[in-house]
């Protein structure tokens, strides 16, 4: 699949849990939750990804994780707070330039409403 084919996916997944468990919960519900959905929806997924520093040949691991990478090519950072900010939103941005991944969710289910929840990161072209 495509970046874009997962993302539609995640959304997808990440509105259903949402509506099935609501908003509010500890983060590490969802993403418990969230990771089997999309396994279900045949999606690899890996859970709380160490995502290193790598400059001039030397390599840092300075303890970032990513909630999920999702086959590989999304990066998904998850959040229970009533309002996300622009640092949550730097975060991703972040994970997608350390990794050279294209495409990334900033997923809030502390919001009324997941579709106010879901930030999409790009780190460059997205075809």
């Amino acid at each position: 699949m495509t970046e874009n084919e997962i993302g539609k996916v995640v959304v997808d997944c990440a509105v259903n849990l949402h509506k099935a468990l609501g908003p509010g919960l500890l983060e590490s519900v969802y993403e418990v939750v969230l990771a089997h959905e999309l396994e279900r929806q045949g999606c690899s997924v890996s859970r709380q990804v160490p995502i290193p520093i790598q400059f001039q040949g030397i390599r840092f691991d300075e303890g970032f994780r990513a909630d999920m990478v999702v086959d590989g090519k999304v990066i998904l950072e998850l959040k229970s707070v009533e309002q996300t900010t622009r640092a949550h939103a730097k975060q991703v941005l972040t994970y997608l330039r350390l990794t050279g991944m294209k495409l990334g969710f900033l997923l809030n289910f502390g919001e009324a409403l997941m579709r106010d929840g879901i930030s999409r990161v790009i780190n460059g072209d997205l075809q």
